[in-house]
């Protein structure tokens, strides 16, 4: 047994006792596989958590679910990152998904979750999904017009994915979507991460009409409080009366109902961060 710990700042980080699984240093970053006692096998990218099987749940499950509810015919459906395919499964739930599209760019993260994430990445082979492996900002550029929600799981902002947090990037985001369609990202810990998390969220309202950020709790992410941005041109993506007997279809574990109620319930410190942003 090891002793693993995630370093969230300079002082603070998750420490965790583990059996090292598999070290791969693919052609982007070192991809870790980690066995502990309390969360399970745990997936670390260059040294950050980036899923584990006790709280993946909770994450995919907020990530996927609002925007697919509220879209009123979702059928194309498009993931950035994501290669653990955690997303890809939990938008398969919603039965008028046609079409799935994952674009990650590390091949091995696919792999690797394949191998030793199973219960995470099982749809991934589904004849419904197609994955490319490719860079996402680029292959957005080749498609105009095309999908009804994209939704954004990429890892932090650094390295290869700074670039997915910025007014270019969802500008093109913007004209992949098509009439009515809705975008969704994973915009960090408004707590221990709050410069990238207000930048987000103000880049994403540069470009989009109707903007919201929701909250969901996640233990193995820094600080445990998680943050969602969720935009449109076209929808009131705040609007939660709408499409709710869908929410009543859906098997989850953390979404239901009453969260989908009150989504943009926030703490007031959030607030203020957001008035500033």
């Amino acid at each position: 047994m090891i002793w693993f710990t995630e370093h969230w700042t300079e002082n603070v980080g998750l420490t965790v006792k583990a059996n090292e699984v598999k070290r791969i240093k693919s052609k982007y970053q070192e991809i870790l596989v980690l066995d502990t006692p309390e969360f399970g096998k745990m997936l670390v990218l260059d040294g950050l958590v980036q899923t584990t099987e006790r709280d993946e749940f909770i994450y995919h499950e907020m990530l996927a679910h609002p925007a697919m509810v509220m879209h009123s015919n979702p059928e194309r459906v498009l993931v950035i990152g994501g290669g653990d395919g955690g997303t890809v499964r939990e938008i398969l739930k919603h039965k008028s998904v046609k079409e799935v599209h994952l674009c990650e760019i590390d091949e091995e993260v696919i792999i690797v979750s394949e191998k030793y994430f199973p219960s995470i990445s099982e749809k991934l082979r589904d004849p419904k999904v197609k994955i490319f492996i490719e860079d996402g900002n680029s292959f957005l550029e080749e498609r105009k017009d095309y999908y009804d929600v994209i939704i954004m799981d990429s890892s932090d902002p650094v390295g290869a994915s700074e670039v997915l947090f910025k007014k270019e990037f969802y500008e093109k985001v913007k004209s992949s979507l098509r009439k009515n369609g809705i975008m969704v990202a994973q915009t960090e810990s408004p707590i221990l991460q709050e410069k990238y998390f207000s930048r987000a969220f103000g880049e994403i309202r540069k470009v989009f009409r109707n903007v919201g950020v929701y909250l969901a709790y996640v233990p193995t992410y820094p600080s445990g409080m998680w943050s969602f941005t969720i935009a449109s041109d076209f929808v009131d993506v705040k609007d939660t009366s709408v499409n709710r007997e869908k929410v009543k279809e859906l098997k989850t574990k953390y979404f239901c109902d009453s969260i989908y109620a009150c989504l943009f319930a926030l703490p007031q410190f959030v607030q203020e961060i957001l008035k500033k942003s």
